[in-house]
């Protein structure tokens, strides 16, 4: 018996880098088959290191995520994935 991966109680979410917390929106990213996919990490470390270092970010648990599909749909849910959005990931670290 397979069992799904379990989503963690809260995620970072990548945002924008509007000034007022409240304008910010989060980052969808289309992946190469074309599906809208939204990248998250667990821990704020992760998203440093795997998406970028100064990164804007929301927490979310469950609800919130939902709240964000209900109002911005996206296809993929990902959590602890670079997206590979760094020109040489080994500038950083």
């Amino acid at each position: 018996m397979t069992t799904s991966p379990r989503l963690p109680p809260v995620v970072y979410v990548p945002t924008t880098l509007e000034v007022d917390p409240t304008q910010r929106r989060v980052l969808l990213h289309q992946v190469e088959d074309g599906r809208t996919a939204l990248y998250t990490y667990s821990a704020l470390d992760r998203l440093q290191d795997f998406y970028l270092p100064d990164s804007s970010w929301v927490l979310c648990d469950g609800t919130a995520l939902q709240r964000i599909h209900d109002e911005t749909p996206y296809e993929l849910l990902f959590v602890d994935v670079d997206p590979g959005l760094r020109d040489d990931p080994e500038a950083d670290g």
